[in-house]
Order: structure tokens, then C-alpha cells, then sequence
């Protein structure tokens, strides 16, 4: 346990706990979730791992609804879920997300999702008016999410330097 102040002056004994991993979870209008799955599969080479069905749907159609799938993209995992009215998801606020992905050719990763269905947002960038001083596009895949595709993080280091 460790001990943290509290707002009367009093010390409070707290757990301390430690994180294993973060995944972002992207939320695809439902059915539309494993369309959004071979999406990321075929524009971004992610490896899917793991896969949940919604349990009534299985048996009644062919193909099930994914309830979620996990991926595996460029070292870290994410979720794709299905947003269906019975799931037990929960409506969230913020002001947005972005998704950043590194690549030495900026711009074969940008064709290759737009081959995929995904949408250009404007011109590449580089030096001062791009993340990191390299080099950034953006697209917009086919379920809303943006995507940065970025020169990799090391080009920092030589642009602050």
C-alpha cells in the first residue's frame, strides 16, 4: 500500500496498481465490425489474434457478428468492437482520437489504405509543419477513425537535436 494526501490534510492508505497494457478500442456500427477487421488486416497488416462472437448470432446466420476482435498492429494491440444496441458498451465522451502509425514510406502506407477504401485528408507534410519535424499523412478509413502515417519516432530526435 502506499499513502496519498487527501483534500482535508489527512493521509490516506492507497493500493498501488500497475498497468499491464493499453488497448484502444475502436467502435464500428454494428454489423459492420469484421468488414472493419479485414479493413485494418489488408491496409495496415494487422495480425487478428483473437475473435468474439455475439453468442445469439451465431446460431442464427452464416457469418456471426464480431462482439470484438483483438489485433495486433506495429507492436501494440487494439480492439475492434461491435456497437450493436444490446451490447453492454457504454457511450463515452471525449473530443476525439487519432491513431498514429510509423513507416519508413509514408507514402506507399497512404496508397495502400486508400486501395483499401480509406480516404486522403490533404497533402503530405514535412519539417516544421509535421509531427516531428518529418514527414505525416493522414487518411480516413471507411468507419471514421484517423489515422497519421508518420516517418518513425527516431527522425525526432535529429529534427530537436
Amino acid at each position: 500500500m502506499a499513502q496519498e494526501e487527501v483534500q482535508n490534510g489527512g493521509v490516506e492508505e492507497v493500493a498501488v496498481v500497475t498497468f499491464t497494457a493499453v488497448k484502444p478500442q475502436l467502435m464500428v456500427e454494428a454489423p459492420k465490425a469484421a468488414d472493419a477487421v479485414q479493413f485494418y488486416k489488408f491496409a495496415f497488416g494487422a495480425v487478428e489474434v483473437d475473435r468474439t462472437v455475439h453468442p445469439k448470432r451465431k446460431a442464427e446466420q452464416e457469418l456471426p457478428h464480431i462482439l470484438s476482435a483483438q489485433l495486433e498492429l506495429a507492436g501494440s494491440t487494439i480492439l475492434v468492437s461491435d456497437t450493436a444496441e444490446s451490447s453492454a458498451m457504454l457511450k463515452t465522451e471525449g473530443t476525439g482520437c487519432v491513431l498514429c502509425l510509423e513507416t519508413e514510406d509514408v507514402e506507399a502506407a497512404i496508397a495502400k489504405a486508400v486501395s483499401a477504401g480509406a480516404v486522403a485528408e490533404g497533402e503530405i507534410t514535412e519539417g516544421d509543419g509535421a509531427y516531428c519535424g518529418g514527414r505525416v499523412g493522414k487518411v480516413k478509413d471507411p468507419y471514421g477513425y484517423v489515422w497519421l502515417i508518420c516517418s518513425p519516432a527516431k527522425k525526432c530526435a535529429d529534427v530537436e537535436a
